[in-house]
């Protein structure tokens, strides 16, 4: 795929703040096409608690339709006010359906840090400095897709909820895979992150990654790691990991926890990838980490960084852009430089509303672009 093709984006803000936060994204992808000339389709469509109020279903068939067609999605965020939902809506219509059905397997979670942003963080500026890592995460296979599964009441009366772990051989492998590859292009170092001491899943995620790793990709430093180890080491020293490699749990866990090293889990993007396909396509979901705050939503308190810099992995991986991702990430950094803050970063400082970042980055963007 050539930037001369033509493009077709979902954009699916889904509830809360999510809406708030893909507008400020979109207008960055609008505002790149453009400037660059770039035939592109946006699409825009229902998702979440809100769609199903409207429509009946969480995940509308206009929606379903859009997101299978495009060459990418750019997705906000699910959740609303607690309400019931029938069961079947959260089997058949929730974001793990999504992803299985777009059939993207990894989820990569980039943590990097901002000079500018070293105060945001409750760690010292000294364990921030030089942090440059990214997070592989396994996404269709673990806790999260095992079954059984539920909530059952026992003869006595007593309830079990229960949830299975299950990996096999080539789940692992072709996560370790794309761990080593992303390596390859950075600074070619992967830990692997289990719970082998006690989890048979666990014992087999080391086995698999390790015969990868000695079979394909020699040439690449693996090290493992247990799971608890990580959480401490993610704050205590990250600038010593370079591509950590998790499963489906695991990863979603630690991503959070590192998102104070960007000050801010609005600052987080990600970017949910599925195989290339014959046609040179595959399923690609891009997304903030946050979710969908539903008590600020409404409020334009907050942070779009995250969307934005989904949109630039969107360009580096589904659209064939890698100079304007760079430069998407510029103008992020640019804007921070210049003092742009949402709430959830300023620290005492004077701070701008959703839409305000949106356009700081805009702006910067467009000089950028010209």
């Amino acid at each position: 795929m050539t930037p001369s093709d033509n493009r077709s984006v979902a954009i699916v803000g889904g509830d809360g703040i999510g809406p708030e936060v893909t507008a400020e994204g979109r207008r960055v992808l609008a505002l790149v096409a453009e400037k660059r000339s770039l035939p592109m389709k946006l699409v825009d469509g229902d998702y979440g608690v809100e769609a199903y109020e409207k429509r009946g279903r969480m995940w509308p068939e206009p929606t379903r339709v859009a997101m299978a067609e495009a060459d990418a999605v750019l997705f906000g965020a699910i959740g609303g006010p607690a309400q019931p939902l029938p069961p079947e809506m959260h089997r058949t219509d929730s974001l793990l359906a999504v992803r299985r059905s777009l059939d993207v397997f990894v989820n990569l979670r980039p943590i990097k840090t901002a000079p500018a942003l070293y105060e945001a963080s409750s760690l010292k500026p000294r364990v921030l400095k030089g942090v440059d890592l990214i997070i592989v995460r396994e996404l269709l296979g673990g806790i999260y897709f095992g079954e059984p599964r539920g909530v059952e009441t026992l003869p006595g009366g007593e309830r079990r909820g229960v949830n299975t772990h299950i990996y096999t051989s080539s789940q692992i492998q072709r996560i370790a895979r794309f761990a080593f590859d992303i390596a390859r292009t950075r600074k070619g170092r992967v830990c692997s992150v289990a719970k082998e001491n006690v989890m048979e899943a666990g014992q087999l995620w080391r086995e698999e990654v390790q015969a990868v790793h000695d079979n394909q990709y020699p040439d690449v430093e693996l090290t493992h790691m247990l799971v608890d180890n990580c959480a401490m080491q993610l704050v205590r020293a990250p600038a010593q990991f370079d591509v950590l490699l998790t499963d489906n749990l695991f990863g979603d866990i630690l991503s959070d926890s590192a998102a104070m090293v960007t000050g801010s889990l609005g600052m987080l993007p990600s970017a949910s990838l599925g195989a290339v396909r014959a046609d040179g396509r595959r399923g690609a979901l891009y997304e903030p980490v946050h979710g969908s705050a539903p008590d600020i939503a409404g409020k334009g308190l907050a942070n779009p960084i995250g969307s934005i810099l989904s949109v630039a992995m969107m360009l580096r991986f589904s659209l064939g852009m890698p100079e304007e991702a760079d430069l998407v990430e510029r103008a992020v950094s640019d804007a921070l430089e210049a003092g742009a803050r949402t709430i959830d970063i300023a620290v005492g400082r004077t701070y701008v509303s959703t839409r305000e970042m949106g356009d700081a980055v805009a702006s910067e963007l467009t000089s950028l672009l010209n």
